[in-house]
């Protein structure tokens, strides 16, 4: 084989599984890949991430709540269709490239939890719900202005167009600051023909990582009493809000109860990442999840006593919730460190660390962690099962 077609063979076999390009491909079934992994990677466990997305489903079906987890956890069409078959109604998403991927992988039911407001992204969002059939996406909104121009497109475009009233229940991000500018918004989406009010969304984001539980408890029913309240005004005008959508990983034990919320909006349990696994294990309670994913790094030099130099840094893990914490490769007390770019460093209780090394980390903040990845490797022990696209990535 000449040199020129064994790089067209090569680069064959690096053709990404659905389309793309990964140098890991040609591990997929190997029974001990795990030690020859390209680095930095993104590995989930197959049977942590099974039990995880099986547990939630569990708690939202015996509390009789639907379960719509948020993708923005995960970006992934391959892991939102197993919360599906699991039992979840559909998927929520922050923004239009997360519907696009999960729409154009199948995907049915989505709800976007973030007001879109320029003419660019509505005409965008009319012709996804073209694809995808009306009904099949809904929006929510804050302010009677959005409502008008959504209405406007959903006239233009010839589609009925759901919506749910975003109300802010105390984080200050988005939704109708008061009980009466929400209501307000609904009666204007009631006023459309062309629109229908599909319910509420109130989502408490400020307070899924509060680390104390019976203070996270506390804030939960706080929510609660807010939207209760703002149900017993609406009652009261004659406006009904079918869906009241809401909840996260960190108050979702508390949310599945309240008796407030229809529907579940966690993401980050599928995954659970240092804060999460911090958030849930506090007040003598054991998390109901696992630790499923992982970034495995290798260590590129080691000059220094105690003192290793991997290769994974700024760009391969999130730098808002902390440090990478070890997993696997080093002494659990081992301390990472950021150190650039590409590298971090390695403090070590005990021992040295020979370049080549693997070295595996805990996610800090699982979401923007796998943001910054193509790919995840989905492993069952040392034996790589598959690579899933994260389709969503990078926005």
């Amino acid at each position: 084989m000449t040199s020129l077609s064994r790089s067209t063979a090569v680069h064959e076999n690096r053709v990404f599984q659905e389309g793309g390009w990964h140098p890991n491909i040609p591990l997929i079934g190997e029974a001990d890949a795990r030690r020859r992994l390209q680095t930095p990677a993104l590995l989930v466990e197959l049977a942590p991430l099974t039990r995880n997305i099986n547990a939630m489903a569990e708690i939202a079906a015996k509390a009789g709540v639907a379960l719509r987890p948020h993708v923005k956890a995960h970006k992934c069409p391959a892991i939102a269709h197993r919360q599906i078959s699991a039992g979840a109604i559909g998927v929520a998403c922050v923004t239009l490239d997360e519907v696009e991927a999960m729409v154009f992988a199948g995907i049915g039911n989505v709800l976007i939890t973030s007001p879109l407001v320029t003419t660019e992204k509505i005409d965008r969002l009319i012709a996804l719900i073209a694809r995808a059939g009306t009904g099949d996406i809904q929006v929510v909104a804050d302010q009677p202005g959005n409502i008008a121009a959504l209405a406007a497109a959903a006239r233009h475009g010839g589609v009925i167009l759901p919506i749910l009233v975003d109300y802010d229940v105390g984080q200050n991000r988005t939704g109708a600051p008061t009980p009466d500018a929400a209501l307000k918004v609904a009666q204007s989406i009631l006023d459309q023909p062309n629109l229908k009010l599909a319910g509420l969304q109130a989502y408490a984001g400020h307070i899924q990582h509060i680390v104390d539980r019976n203070e996270r408890q506390r804030a939960a029913g706080t929510v609660h009493a807010r939207v209760h309240a703002l149900l017993d005004l609406a009652a009261e005008r004659g406006i009904d809000f079918p869906t009241i959508s809401g909840g996260g990983t960190g108050t979702h034990a508390f949310d599945a109860q309240s008796s407030v919320f229809t529907e579940l909006q966690p993401g980050s349990y599928v995954f659970m990442d240092a804060e999460y696994q911090t958030v849930l294990s506090n007040g003598g309670v054991a998390s109901p999840f696992e630790t499923s994913l992982f970034v495995q790094t290798t260590v590129v030099s080691a000059h220094h006593l105690r003192r290793a130099t991997i290769d994974g840094g700024t760009k391969c893990f999130a730098t808002d919730g902390g440090n990478p914490e070890t997993a696997r490769g080093a002494p659990f007390d081992s301390q990472y460190i950021f150190a650039g770019d590409e590298h971090g460093k390695l403090l070590l209780t005990e021992g040295s660390l020979p370049p080549g090394a693997r070295v595996e980390f805990v996610t800090p903040h699982c979401d923007p962690t796998v943001n910054l990845h193509n790919a995840c490797h989905v492993m069952d022990g040392d034996h790589l099962v598959a690579i899933w696209p994260i389709r969503a990535r990078g926005y």
